[in-house]
């Protein structure tokens, strides 16, 4: 598990790194990816991001609220969470990530609780802290062993009836097919090996599921969870 976090700091650290300098990677893509039948209409889905509507409407940001994301990335500065009313906290395993939020934070004067460098399994906070919380884009790259250690770690640290949001890959959708293929070249292959009601009965023990969106053009599945104590 060790190595699997270090693979994955290590690309996003080398992600950020060209993208001070300029260069976006998902901009250079190979011809076997971006000659893909299925590419343009994953691209669609991609710029959508996880500033959609229906999980604003879920998790019902209020001012007094704690907010955590889980396996930030930039969601802060590129997905609107900057300006939801709620307080804003972040972890990420890539250093350079928590970094350059740092500066964007100080730079542009935007109000968080933390941001910290540590793995989605293991987080600083207090039981039943958060109010509120997000997972997104981040458990594909997860076997079934860590993907149970992060949920049980998400039900610790929300509160009770708390709302989290989430997602899985959906691997029998092709755009989900281009996922794996954009996230294996840039050197963090996904590893979610389990079906979704395997996934189901996981969340069970932890997290009354309210809904479950599974869209035809999406190569995600996304749970709209409460905590249950």
């Amino acid at each position: 598990m060790e190595k699997r976090l270090k693979l994955l700091a290590e690309s996003y650290d080398i992600t950020i790194d060209l993208g001070r300098k300029g260069i976006n990677l998902y901009e250079r893509l190979p011809e076997y990816i971006t000659n893909d039948p299925d590419y343009h209409i994953y691209l669609k889905w991609a710029t959508k991001g996880s500033e959609c509507s229906k999980i604003v409407e879920h998790l019902s940001p209020e001012k007094n609220m704690n907010f955590i994301d889980m396996g930030c990335c930039l969601n802060l500065m590129f997905r609107g969470y900057d300006k939801w009313p709620s307080t804003y906290h972040g972890i990420d395993i890539s250093s350079k990530t928590i970094s350059l939020l740092n500066e964007f934070t100080t730079k542009n004067k935007v109000a968080i609780g933390s941001l910290h460098c540590t793995s989605i399994h293991k987080t600083p906070f207090k039981n039943n802290y958060f109010d509120i919380g997000a997972c997104i884009g981040v458990l594909e790259y997860f076997e079934q062993d860590f993907v149970s250690m992060a949920i049980a770690e998400a039900h610790r640290i929300i509160k009770p009836y708390g709302k989290l949001v989430l997602d899985i890959p959906n691997i029998e959708n092709p755009f989900c097919r281009i996922m794996m293929l954009i996230e294996e070249h840039l050197g963090r292959p996904d590893k979610f090996n389990i079906s979704p009601l395997e996934f189901e009965e996981v969340l069970y023990n932890h997290f009354e599921i309210e809904e479950i969106e599974k869209i035809e053009s999406d190569p995600m599945i996304r749970y709209f969870l409460r905590c249950k104590k």
